[in-house]
């Protein structure tokens, strides 16, 4: 019987081996030559510490910044466990809301974000992705349009003129990844750091 058993063993403990062990270990070391920017999380840093993630998105309240999708991730709510609460840009529970087209609550809440945009800038149609939220909640990136719809704000608050922030916004527009997959999208994050640089908070 050990004869028998012992291929099966020899091939369990070889596996485990080279998929367990060796083959993540080069994955590892070939991303970390190759990739190492990505391979540590695309972090992106300002005055030798860590702001954040050009993966993953954060909440801009302050007028003078340039603000992202809707989050509609959640988290345990601290007095009560058994609850949710609202938690903006959750990385350990991304999710969209699961709310349908016909959901009141949804339908609410676009309509509540729709009336804030048009507050801020009452001139332009406003793009559809300042009001939705994406399917992870954690975009990081927002179109093109969106972004030149907070020109006037941003301008406003960082005492610039609207053109320069214009000219600023148009630099970072990232294209089609190989010039076919996805759409143009601004990284909202690096756009901030930029708009830090050019004119302090």
């Amino acid at each position: 019987m050990l004869r028998e058993l012992r291929p099966a063993l020899v091939l369990i403990v070889m596996f485990t081996i080279i998929t367990g062990l060796i083959y993540p270990l080069a994955i590892t070391g070939i991303a970390q030559i190759a990739f190492p920017h990505q391979a540590n999380g695309s972090l992106l840093v300002k005055d030798g510490h860590v702001i954040g993630s050009s993966l993953i998105g954060q909440t801009f309240t302050d007028g003078g910044y340039f603000q992202g999708r809707p989050s509609a991730t959640s988290g345990p709510d601290p007095t009560d466990p058994t609850k949710t609460i609202d938690a903006p840009y959750n990385a350990a529970n991304s999710a969209g809301s699961n709310l349908g087209p016909t959901s009141k609550v949804l339908i609410e809440r676009i309509k509540g974000e729709v009336d804030k945009r048009k507050a801020e800038n009452a001139n332009a149609p406003v793009p559809t992705d300042l009001v939705t939220a994406s399917g992870s909640g954690l975009d990081p990136d927002i179109s093109p349009d969106a972004a030149l719809f907070q020109v006037a704000r941003v301008a406003k608050a960082r005492n610039l003129s609207e053109d320069r922030v214009r000219r600023l916004v148009g630099e970072h527009v990232q294209g089609r990844f190989l010039g076919i997959l996805g759409e143009p999208r601004v990284n909202v994050l690096a756009l901030n750091m930029a708009l830090d640089r050019l004119a302090p908070r």
